[in-house]
């Protein structure tokens, strides 16, 4: 079995009644995903996502251009000896960003073929799973372009949001913080905990929005209001700055979403700059590189949740890695959050992740189900794939 053709294909979907919203960084227009998908020369096909957060005309030029030289012809189920080629490859010059996406979608691509071909789940593959499902947690409470003028409606529409997720059976929450001055968002995250209730779950990401001292300022009111992390207070350049932080506050501090491989969250890790990573599968290096993540994070007693943020391709393979994540530590009956890892179930409107896949993901109790299917455990949508899809790239033997 050899791979013979690679395509790609960038995906936009408009957001429903064209409304933006916004995080600490900016304006989100659309919703955008690159899409991989790796055939064989025996009929078989892997799907792959590469790329979060960045301009993925990029990406897909440099899976093209450079990348797909080095993975024709190659056996789909050695894709360990790959991935190390591709990144040595690139070592001097494309350790992090658009390259590390492009090898990122083409392992996650791999992994899907190899366990098509086996006729197992990734799960499987990689060692078999600790559970069955895993806790879900709703990521909303983004901004509106109107909460800049008017700041009683931004607080009533924190409520208003809230209590739709908990009316939809979520038990976790995690709120978007930042754009706002800092005592008009403490005003939103105390209605936020006002609104779920005590025993709700409750988390905030600022997106790399603070400085230090506000923070600081901000991480005191998450730890009286019992938030259960901080996610990205500072930029991510800022080690020293998170560590020194996370010995202010009791509240975790989360972080790792923008970050490329082993090598970068051992940075964090040894920087004792994190209490949680959250690395994301299209960006830090694919499941492969993923699996080892988990396993450094064991070593230094650290849970691990995926930052999810694209189509149903990468939450389903997020789904495949936190099946076989242990809990952290070890016990007869773990427990989310407290060993158990969480699972990022972004609520904004988005048909690559809800349309995409066939059948979707749905909420079992407050859940979601480890697919059990070979590979990613999904099937693609091909008239979706189709309608969304803005730019293809092919190569190969049949491109």
């Amino acid at each position: 079995m050899r791979i013979d053709r690679i395509e790609s294909f960038i995906l936009k979907a408009p957001l429903a009644g064209g409304q933006r919203f916004l995080s600490s960084q900016g304006a989100f227009q659309q919703r955008t995903s690159l899409v991989v998908r790796l055939s064989t020369d025996d009929g078989l096909q892997g799907w792959g996502e590469a790329g979060v957060s960045m301009p993925v005309e990029h990406v897909q030029a440099y899976l093209h251009d450079v990348l797909a030289a080095r993975v024709l012809g190659r056996d789909p189920e050695a894709s360990e000896p790959l991935w190390h080629e591709l990144y040595g490859f690139a070592r001097d010059f494309g350790r992090k960003g658009a390259c590390m996406a492009a090898v990122s979608g083409v392992d996650i691509a791999l992994w899907d073929l190899r366990g098509k071909a086996a006729g197992r789940p990734v799960h499987a593959l990689m060692g078999g799973a600790y559970r069955e499902r895993v806790r879900a947690y709703a990521t909303g409470l983004y901004y509106r372009e109107e909460d800049l003028r008017d700041v009683d409606g931004a607080v009533a529409r924190v409520r208003a949001e809230a209590q739709q997720y908990v009316a939809q059976g979520f038990t976790a929450l995690k709120g978007k913080i930042g754009l706002l001055a800092l005592r008009d968002d403490i005003r939103r995250l105390e209605t936020l905990r006002e609104t779920a209730g005590d025993r709700f779950l409750v988390m905030a990401d600022a997106n790399h929005a603070y400085t230090f001292a506000s923070a600081v300022k901000v991480g005191q009111v998450l730890d009286r209001l019992d938030f259960h992390w901080f996610e990205e207070p500072l930029v991510p350049e800022d080690l020293p700055g998170y560590a020194a932080l996370r010995r202010k506050l009791v509240t975790p501090l989360a972080a790792g979403e923008g970050e490329c491989t082993r090598y970068g969250m051992l940075d964090l890790l040894r920087g004792e700059a994190v209490d949680i990573l959250q690395p994301d599968l299209a960006l830090s290096g694919g499941l492969s590189e993923g699996q080892k993540i988990v396993t450094l994070a064991s070593a230094f007693q650290r849970p691990v949740c995926c930052h999810v943020w694209g189509s149903g391709v990468v939450v389903a393979a997020a789904l495949q890695l936190s099946a076989m994540i242990p809990p952290v530590p070890y016990t007869a009956c773990p427990h989310a959050p407290e060993n158990e890892p969480l699972f990022e179930f972004d609520r904004t409107h988005n048909p690559l992740r809800d349309d995409l896949v066939e059948g979707g993901f749905s909420l079992v109790g407050e859940d979601l189900a480890i697919p059990t299917g070979p590979g990613l455990g999904v099937k693609i949508d091909q008239q979706v794939l189709d309608r969304f899809c803005v730019a293809r790239r092919a190569s190969g033997d049949r491109a």
